[in-house]
């Protein structure tokens, strides 16, 4: 199984933790956002692996798949033996 990664959802998962360092500074380190945003992107390869293909939840994802780890979703769609990652949402923003 291949992988294409839309750039978005690298910029989806790198702002939220971003966006979690500005609010939390004494608190969230650099190397636990790093760590954050490497997990998120490790869900990405367990997309028809291990996650399970779900129908979208919400309605800009219609005509993809949707898998979901514990804390983030993605929307996907499959040509070939490629899976065409296009997006990435945090379950805090799903709605």
């Amino acid at each position: 199984m291949r992988y294409k990664i839309d750039k978005r959802c690298f910029l989806n998962i790198a702002a939220f933790y971003n966006n979690v360092a500005s609010k939390y500074k004494n608190t969230y380190s650099k190397e636990l956002m790093h760590k954050n945003i490497d997990d998120a992107i490790d869900g990405i390869y367990k997309i028809e692996r291990t996650l399970l293909r779900r129908i979208p939840t919400i309605n800009r994802w219609q005509g993809y798949y949707m898998a979901n780890t514990d804390k983030w979703y993605y929307a996907y769609k499959i040509e070939g033996d490629t899976v065409i990652v296009v997006d990435a949402c945090h379950a805090q923003n799903m709605h």
